[in-house]
């Protein structure tokens, strides 16, 4: 019951997916209020959601689109007032984004991703600092194992959660005087989540599924637990030394 002493709640973008759903279920289940964000699939959310309340926590699902500033500044502010406050800030957003060369990347394509997802991010960490500062919390991103050993064909991927992981240093460093500690989880190959999306899409087939795996020191994948498990460790007060930091859970491959 890591939560169960924190005022506020724990604000996780992105938890209706599949690494999302998990790191809101294991916070309810460790003592957390949550808030989930989710952009399209309202069912997923509320089916998440009804997960996070039979774990016995308070629970809601917000709609909302993670480029839109304003709607980013009021989502935190309905939540900090809510709740009384925001202990934990979980960002595990992640729109599918297919693998290709950069060579095939638009510059139009690549600022989108940028927007989207790093410039998204901070539209959601900006408004929330008042609200860690006074609850002395955490911030964790959940990024990719791809910034510390680069895959070919990842670098739409790969390229805004480096920015977001730069983000996160900086954040520590700043925010560190006000108690709010900050820190990455770096997935590599998972079940779930978007490398599955990946699979049934057909862009990795068995061979290159096999190629992957042999990279892999543990020659396996890993799960959506795997990652919320490191991502609900950083957030508790069993890390209260660690900052600044990124952990993958990539069994072995970026070492």
């Amino acid at each position: 019951m890591d939560f169960s002493s924190r005022t506020g709640a724990a604000l996780v973008i992105g938890g209706s997916g599949g690494i999302g759903r998990v790191v809101v279920r294991l916070l309810a289940e460790r003592g957390s209020d949550v808030v989930l964000t989710y952009r399209g699939n309202a069912e997923s959310a509320a089916f998440v959601q009804s997960e996070a309340v039979s774990a016995g926590a308070r629970a809601e699902a917000v709609q909302l689109d993670q480029t839109d500033v304003a709607a980013c500044a009021s989502v935190v502010a309905g939540v900090a007032e809510r709740f009384e406050g925001i202990h934990t800030l979980v960002y595990a957003a992640g729109p599918h984004v297919p693998m290709t060369h950069l060579s095939q990347v638009s510059p139009a394509d690549l600022a989108s991703q940028l927007a989207v997802d790093a410039a998204g991010f901070f539209n959601v960490v900006h408004p929330a600092l008042p609200a860690l500062r006074e609850a002395r919390g955490s911030i964790v991103a959940v990024t990719t194992a791809a910034t510390s050993r680069f895959p070919v064909r990842d670098g739409l991927s790969s390229t805004p959660k480096a920015a977001i992981e730069a983000l996160v240093r900086a954040l520590a460093v700043e925010e560190g005087r006000f108690g709010v500690r900050a820190n990455s989880v770096g997935p590599g190959m998972l079940t779930d989540g978007m490398a599955a999306r990946l699979i049934e899409s057909g862009e990795l087939d068995e061979k290159a599924l096999a190629i992957t795996r042999a990279n892999i020191p543990l020659r396996q994948f890993g799960t959506a637990h795997d990652v919320a498990e490191a991502v609900c460790f950083l957030a508790s007060d069993r890390a209260s030394f660690v900052s600044g930091q990124k952990l993958d859970v990539d069994g072995g491959y970026s070492a």
